[in-house]
């Protein structure tokens, strides 16, 4: 963590009341006189805005509040045998790719670009815990590190050169808009412009979460950080905001970053070892690292937030067929009768690779509801009908969790038919 420079820079300002003792994160503190946060503000400036607002302690109602001091947000942990060690639970999960890295590049060929993706927890001691999954101390993070060659890392960029994106550029933001512009992706490169390999991985991210997560493309928007609001080891830095009506205003789901040499530089330094590569026919070269960010917590709730509707009396979790946590609810009308064909009919799309829940217990209507609230998108009853001797034997009735419509397929053609309904997500290629 010292190497990493989170030892000293990876800090939130810190205010407390001087009356009731309680301590408060600042930008939570003031959320609702200087929304766009603290970032890049001393502590001077802070405590004149506390000042100025007549900001009072949420928990006792005093206006006796100290002036901002940093508070570092990583977990100490003390260690080994006497207990005098010092160790840090990781604030992100990105340090485990750049401490990887030296034996990544030995079996990864000896190539640029190389991607490292990790998923895992992360873990900050925050001042003020809210937001249900938005601000925790412990959550998931999953994030993609691609270290590339400096001097070029060639993109197909004229595949997405006429994308439009939908940015709040710092110049903006200082003028006090909030509302995002539509930009030309060509627009964003060239002199004194953004790289082409950042704009190009910001068309990706973008349709990732309109496309795959199905987030509505007027909801999103990219919200530059300024050199004094950015992360300290990044040199560009936008995040991925999603407005959401439950925490009343856009939040942060993601992130591209641009962070340079200044991980493998810091861990080079801090290790000892020189953390150069050597590419084949090539000059020794310290990689930078494009990342891309992704909070698994803060997205399962923003999917509940944009996908999840109430139609009269019935809750609906109206998540994309390839998100859902299970495909289909298999139910006997009638449990006595028709248990042991309902049964066997799950075991049989499980092992065809189908997520099946099986359910017997209350009325049909009340299945189909349960199901509805977690998001499966098919249910399937097996009736009198599958089992008589009529035309009818061995189809069941497959019912659509939007639209309720129902229609009788044949058991042989259940996978066939359910796999066709669920189409795998498709962004836009390049």
């Amino acid at each position: 963590m010292r190497a990493s420079g989170h030892l000293e820079n990876f800090t939130d300002p810190e205010v407390t009341c001087e009356s009731c003792h309680t301590a408060f994160r600042a930008e939570t503190l003031l959320e609702k006189v200087r929304p766009d946060g603290v970032d890049g503000l001393t502590p001077a400036q802070i405590g004149a805005i506390v000042s100025e607002h007549h900001v009072k302690c949420p928990n006792c109602g005093s206006l006796a509040l100290s002036v901002p001091v940093p508070f570092n947000l990583m977990f100490g942990v003390d260690w080994g045998v006497t207990s005098k060690e010092r160790a840090y639970l990781r604030p992100e999960t990105a340090q485990s790719s750049y401490l990887s890295f030296a034996r990544m590049w030995d079996v990864g060929r000896r190539a640029l670009p190389l991607g490292i993706a990790v998923i895992g927890k992360a873990y900050r001691n925050e001042i003020a815990p809210r937001q249900v999954l938005f601000r925790m101390r412990a959550f998931t993070q999953a994030e993609l590190q691609v270290f590339f060659d400096p001097a070029g890392f060639p993109v197909p960029f004229d595949r997405v050169r006429e994308e439009m994106l939908p940015m709040l550029r710092v110049d903006r933001r200082e003028r006090g808009e909030e509302t995002p512009v539509p930009v030309r992706a060509g627009d964003l490169v060239g002199p004194g412009g953004l790289p082409e390999f950042y704009v190009y991985h910001l068309v990706h991210t973008v349709r990732f979460f309109r496309d795959v997560l199905k987030y509505p493309a007027d909801r999103i928007r990219l919200f530059e950080k300024s050199d004094a609001e950015r992360a300290f080891y990044n040199r560009i830095q936008f995040d991925v905001e999603v407005r959401l009506d439950s925490l009343s205003g856009f939040k942060e789901l993601g992130a591209v970053h641009y962070r340079g040499d200044y991980d493998l530089s810091r861990h080079s330094q801090g290790s000892g070892r020189d953390l150069s590569v050597h590419p084949t026919g090539r000059d020794p070269l310290l990689p930078h690292v494009l990342e891309l960010t992704f909070g698994v917590d803060r997205n399962l709730w923003a999917l509940a937030d944009l996908h999840l509707t109430r139609e009269g009396e019935r809750t609906v979790w109206k998540l994309p067929t390839y998100l859902a946590p299970l495909s289909v609810g298999v139910f006997p009308l009638i449990a006595k009768e028709q248990a042991p064909y309902a049964l066997a009919l799950a075991d049989e799309l499980a092992a065809a690779g189908i997520p099946t829940a099986y359910d017997d217990a209350s009325s049909i209507g009340k299945r189909y509801a349960r199901m509805d609230e977690v998001g499966v998108p098919f249910c399937i009853t097996v009736d009198g009908e599958t089992l008589s001797e009529g035309p009818s034997r061995d189809t069941v009735t497959l019912r659509e969790r939007d639209s309720r419509a129902q229609e009788r397929v044949a058991r042989d053609r259940l996978v066939e038919r359910l796999r066709s309904a669920m189409p795998p997500p498709r962004p836009a290629r390049t």
